[in-house]
């Protein structure tokens, strides 16, 4: 978890930093953090669209100019050709249901996360599919 904490260091929301990695096999296949994507202009740079439309935390995901961490780690395994199947997902959050449906689909079996977020309807998918999710409770101590 302190990897997926360093890598959330490299964000440009400005609502929430969220670091992911993929790993199998005790081995580190892909990371990602949120932000927008290439050639685009950064939150930081530009102001979040989600807090100018004032939209709550946890809804209407597609009104965001950034990619989150889990679908970037995803997406850099894809561009690198790495296989994820039967991986495991470290995230600084709990996915929303946009990732759950694209970690589903990675094949990727269970996911830890230190925080929680805000998205029932995640909850529920990830319950339904019978993917694992675990919450990691990290103790001030653990984090020095």
């Amino acid at each position: 978890m302190e990897i997926t904490r360093l890598v959330a260091t490299r964000s440009t929301c400005l609502r929430r930093q969220v670091g992911a990695l993929i790993v199998k096999d005790k081995r580190i296949l892909a990371t990602g953090y949120n932000g927008a994507p290439k050639g685009l202009a950064h939150c930081t740079d530009v102001g979040c669209l989600r807090d100018q439309l004032k939209i709550p935390s946890g809804e209407r995901h597609e009104l965001c100019r950034g990619i989150h961490a889990e679908q970037n780690a995803i997406i850099q395994a894809a561009t690198s050709g790495t296989n994820i199947e039967g991986s495991v997902l470290y995230s600084t959050h709990h996915p929303c249901s946009l990732c759950i449906k694209m970690i589903l689909n990675a094949g990727i079996n269970l996911v830890f996360y230190e925080q929680g977020y805000p998205d029932e309807l995640s909850t529920s998918l990830a319950r339904e599919s019978g993917l694992e999710l675990q919450q990691i409770t990290m103790k001030p101590s653990d984090r020095a």
